[in-house]
């Protein structure tokens, strides 16, 4: 499903520094898999879930999702409909309600009819328990609520993997245990990859595959 081969990224901070951000990472997750990446600030979690998500291609290595290269795909098709992401910061617009939030990735596109969205959509509102809450806009929600319709979001296309970055982040511990059950067992339900990244041992702990993150590089597999 991915494989990572040799995965090295650099960023070049001005004219003479360079911060080695990934080194020679190699990992292979398989179809359906549970996976958090782990470690500190600053390790490198975030650099890699960017290039899983096709928002970054600036690297060396080696990086194929379904037995092909992420950078021989149509990015805009590739972030829309193989691997979705949900971010720390929920990056709703606060002018859209939360149903509107949640089609916004599909809207452009001619792949789904209008039956087939509302269809889509009723299904992930019921999932994330946010049927009663589908005309609120963000600004009516609580942490909690809004990291769902984010996760609904990253769904609505039936990407084959999922990413979280650090989706607990903004929330308290009780309401982040909720969101970690909530996309295992979304998980389950839906066959995707899905991969957590965080600095929240707790979280790594209870994965049952896990890498650890450290200066760019896998501690432990």
């Amino acid at each position: 499903m991915i494989k990572i081969s040799n995965l090295s990224k650099t960023y070049i901070m001005g004219k003479t520094n360079a911060v080695k951000a990934l080194k020679g990472v190699d990992l292979t997750i398989n179809q359906g898999e549970v996976w958090g990446v782990i470690g500190p600030s600053g390790c490198g979690k975030s650099t890699l879930l960017n290039i899983l998500g096709g928002l970054d291609t600036q690297y060396d290595g080696e990086v194929t999702v379904k037995e092909k290269d992420i950078k021989r795909y149509n990015l805009n098709y590739y972030r829309r409909h193989i691997a979705g992401t949900i971010f720390q910061q929920f990056y709703l617009i606060p002018s859209l309600t939360v149903e509107e939030n949640i089609v916004l990735p599909i809207m452009f596109g001619k792949q789904k009819t209008k039956a087939e969205t509302e269809e889509r959509l009723d299904f992930l509102l019921d999932k994330v328990n946010l049927t009663k809450r589908r005309k609120h806009k963000p600004r009516e929600l609580s942490g909690g609520e809004a990291q769902r319709v984010a996760i609904a979001r990253a769904l609505i296309a039936k990407p084959a993997i999922l990413l979280a970055d650090e989706p607990t982040g903004n929330l308290d511990s009780k309401t982040g245990e909720v969101i970690v059950e909530l996309l295992i067992n979304l998980n389950k339900d839906e066959n995707t990859t899905l991969i957590i990244v965080t600095h929240d041992a707790r979280i790594g702990e209870s994965l049952e595959n896990k890498i650890e993150l450290l200066d760019g590089e896998i501690q432990n597999v």
